[in-house]
Parts: structure tokens; sequence; C-alpha cells
């Protein structure tokens, strides 16, 4: 695995948390092109916040082979960051209207 396959890997999962997300609980949806994006921002976004703690696509691979403690934290992190960006873009809007 790849740096680059690690970090697509991580927003594909914080799509999914946030699609998934959203169907379960219809009040958080935003359609699936909604929760699309939201999911690809919030996995981003939180992956490049705590990435910083050492489960970083680049940190995964550092000695040439996975890490895969570091990496289940790193997709759990994503998925989280999907789920909460839809929670948080819910709120917003809530307050906007």
């Amino acid at each position: 695995m790849t740096e680059t396959l690690i970090a697509l890997l991580s927003i594909l999962i914080g799509i999914i948390g946030a699609n998934l997300f959203g169907y379960f609980l219809k009040k958080y949806s935003f359609g699936f092109t909604g929760n699309t994006l939201i999911g690809v921002f919030g996995s981003i976004f939180f992956i490049k916040l705590f990435g910083r703690l050492g489960f970083d696509p680049i940190s995964i691979m550092i000695l040439g082979s996975a890490n895969f403690n570091l990496l289940i934290i790193n997709f759990s992190v994503s998925l989280l960051g999907g789920v909460l960006a839809v929670i948080l873009i819910r709120k917003l809007k809530k307050i906007m209207t």
C-alpha cells in the first residue's frame, strides 16, 4: 500500500460514513451528492487535523510496510470525520434558517 492509496481509502471511508449516517437518520440527510461532498471534506479535515498525532498515511508506511494499528485508527478517524461533518453542517443549516 502506498501513502496515496491509504489517503484515497480514507476519503472513501469518510464518504461511506457520511452517506450511511444520512441514510439511517433521515433528518441528517442532504441527499447522496450532499452527503458525499460533506464526507469528503469532513474526512480530509479530520485526517489533516488529527493525523499529526502519528497516524497519517506517511507515518503508516514509514518503515516500508503497513502498520495496521495506525491504519485502523486512520480509517476510524476518517469515518468519524464524515459523520461529524454531517452533524455540524446540519446544525449550521438549522442556525441559518
